[in-house]
């Protein structure tokens, strides 16, 4: 019997996410993000179908790249409009008991101070159900917004995040001991002072001289997710991510990202087969193949190619509308995202895809494979895709809300767990001990309990 499989669900807080067209399927409520209980709808769903978290991505500006212009985005809701997505996590938390909550962060034009003070928080009101995903963001439009000409190139962004990484370890690992807080009421002392430390960073990115403002919460430090699959990536996520998100046509293209991300993680000193790895896939699904397909059908009905195209430029750089949609594709370097346009053309090396073809594909799921069918047969995909590429689960993107999690929940979960596949109940604990099965804190080996703080600046003559 192989290992269990895993389940997060990979949401927005938009109109529309990683199908987009769908939107406009009479029975999707994307419409609906605006309003409260369709997220507490949605939490409820996801811990009865036992899924580790929901996956919250997120950007801070517009896809922009596709004419020249936003407003092939606004028009058909390519994530636009869009809301800070920190903000559901209490509303869902209060819905639930143990699903945990993936946010998507971006380090680059947010202070480390200020973060670390907002990851603790909701770490503290989730009873420790709280995840990170890091990344460095790839839409100029954010940086223009935030005041900058464009974004810093690609490896410099990872230059900056490590010092930004070495920023929140002190504080959220160093700043507090773990006896700070004696909350003694007979004394009138709730922390200890001489267990407080300011961290006194000063590096080239951040100078952060004082101490955490939040005392130490149930994890500490946030679940640590990481999507990157560029070679810079990479080493990123070897030295810091604990679960990786990776997308991609077909299952050479997963293993080998697997492969690669696990063999960088030992060559950084930690367990490679620790690492939590969740492929992103779409599930279609119907009590009988027959159902299924005629759903899948329907689906793509919906599919909308400029709309896709204005995705797929986004996550590129690449402005698509400059192509002819029978045009083939080539791998382009950009300073944007460098893995999406690197799946299609190592899927297959012998397949030209054309801008019609990658249109369709990412137009239903994004660039995960679509898994079609019955119960039974979506559960030998699930299987025979974790089994032979060495991922630990899937990041299930929906095509029609909430109408594609609702059909995991109620017909693919109860065959993985008669399988004995699934978990059938979660454990107790934060989210990082439902994930590993063991402490809350990060492990002693990695690089968040490796930092130090710095000893205090001198202090000037009078």
């Amino acid at each position: 019997m192989g290992k269990p499989i895993r389940f997060n669900a990979f949401q927005m807080h938009t109109v529309s996410h990683q199908s987009p067209g769908l939107w406009t399927h009479p029975r999707d409520n994307g419409h609906r993000y605006t309003d409260p209980d369709h997220w507490t709808e949605l939490a409820r769903l996801l811990e009865e179908g036992r899924f580790d978290a929901v996956f919250l991505a997120d950007v801070l500006g517009a896809y922009d790249v596709y004419q020249g212009s936003a407003d092939a985005a606004l028009r058909h809701g390519v994530q636009a409009p869009l809301n800070d997505p920190l903000a559901l996590v209490p509303l869902m938390a209060q819905a639930t008991t143990h699903l945990g909550f993936g946010v998507t962060c971006a380090l680059t034009y947010e202070h480390p101070y200020t973060f670390a003070r907002r990851i603790s928080t909701l770490d503290h009101l989730t009873r420790g159900r709280i995840g990170w995903n890091i990344v460095t963001g790839y839409l100029d439009s954010a940086a223009r917004n935030l005041g900058l000409n464009q974004q810093l190139g690609h490896d410099d962004r990872y230059d900056l995040a490590d010092e930004y990484m070495d920023v929140v370890y002190k504080l959220w690992e160093k700043s507090w001991d773990d006896d700070a807080v004696v909350n003694d009421k007979r004394r009138g002392v709730y922390a200890e002072p001489s267990r407080v430390h300011p961290i006194n960073h000063a590096g080239r990115h951040y100078k952060v001289p004082g101490f955490h403002l939040c005392e130490p919460s149930p994890q500490r430090t946030p679940l640590l997710y990481q999507a990157g699959t560029s070679p810079r990536g990479t080493a990123f996520a070897a030295r810091h991510a604990e679960c990786t998100f990776v997308s991609g046509p077909s299952k050479q293209v997963v293993k080998k990202y697997a492969d690669d991300l696990r063999a960088a993680v030992r060559a950084a000193g930690r367990d490679g087969d620790e690492l939590k790895i969740y492929a992103q896939a779409l599930i279609v699904t119907a009590p009988t193949e027959a159902q299924a397909r005629a759903r899948h059908e329907e689906y793509r009905r919906h599919i909308d190619i400029e709309a896709a195209l204005a995705l797929l430029s986004g996550w590129t750089g690449v402005d698509f509308s400059r192509f002819a949609l029978d045009a083939t594709i080539e791998y382009i370097d950009s300073d944007a995202g460098r893995s999406a346009l690197a799946s299609f053309s190592q899927a297959d090396p012998d397949r030209k895809w054309t801008v019609r073809e990658a249109a369709e594909f990412i137009g239903l799921g994004g660039r995960g494979p679509v898994l079609v069918g019955d119960p039974s047969q979506v559960a030998d995909q699930l299987e025979a895709w974790q089994d032979e590429t060495g991922i630990d689960g899937f990041n299930l993107a929906f095509a029609v809300a909430h109408e594609s999690m609702r059909d995991v929940v109620e017909l693919i979960v109860p065959e993985l767990q008669r399988r004995g596949r699934y978990r059938k109940e979660y454990s107790p604990g934060t989210l990082r001990e439902q994930v590993f099965g063991q402490g809350p804190r990060l492990a002693p080996a990695h690089a968040g309990r490796q930092v130090r703080i710095d000893a205090a600046p001198l202090k000037s003559a009078a």
